[in-house]
């Protein structure tokens, strides 16, 4: 009988699968990769960058938290990413910001 803590197999990954903005070998992402977002979405995306909040940006756009987490939501399903970090990554990365923006 096997224990709870035998190692299981990794789960099978296709290439397409494997998100890009994850890769630890690439140093830049082309900005083309933004053309999926809409303009409150790169907007949102570039504030989030910055190191607000949901709340922070809300407030800036005036828009509800709920909306701003929609948008953010929205930016990470169309970049294939899976959190916030990974987003702001591509932020950097596009040349959406800069350390000199951000």
């Amino acid at each position: 009988m096997g224990s709870a803590f035998t190692s299981a197999a990794p789960p099978a990954t296709r290439p397409d699968e494997i998100c890009v903005a994850a890769s630890p070998h690439r140093t830049t992402t082309s900005p083309e990769v933004l053309t999926v977002l809409t303009e409150r979405e790169r907007e949102v995306l570039t504030l989030a960058a910055t190191g607000l909040s949901n709340h922070q940006i809300a407030a800036r756009l005036f828009l509800s938290p709920h909306t701003v987490k929609t948008h953010v939501n929205r930016a990470m399903s169309k970049l294939g990413v899976r959190d916030r970090a990974q987003l702001v990554i591509i932020a950097y990365e596009t040349g959406l910001v800069s350390a000199a923006t951000g």
